[in-house]
Order: C-alpha cells, then structure tokens, then sequence
C-alpha cells in the first residue's frame, strides 16, 4: 500500500485506520503491508509515538 508522503496527512491516516479497523500497530502494518519501521520513524520525526493502551500515535 502507498501511505501519504506528508507526515501530518500520515499520522492522522494511520491513527484513523487504528481507531475504525485494527485492534494493533502490528495488526495495521501486516494487514496493509506496511514497513512498520519506516512509518514509526517517519512519524517519529515529527514528534509522535505509538502509545499500545491507546493505540494510536500521540
């Protein structure tokens, strides 16, 4: 799958599909066939951090 480039479009992407369709960042990331690495860095770049309780990146 070819995720958003912009990292602020990224992270409300993925925050959304965590909230409406997957129960983990491992989940989302093989079911969509995501480099979970590169997205968690991309992210990380911009200041945000997966949080497990919540499952979403805050």
């Amino acid at each position: 799958m070819k995720l958003p480039q912009d990292p602020i479009i990224l992270l409300s992407y993925i925050n959304t599909q965590l909230r409406d369709f997957y129960q983990s960042l491992d989940e989302l990331c093989k079911s969509l066939n995501i480099d979970k690495k590169q997205m968690v860095q991309k992210l990380s770049s911009i200041g945000y951090q997966y949080n497990k309780e919540l499952n979403k990146f805050i």
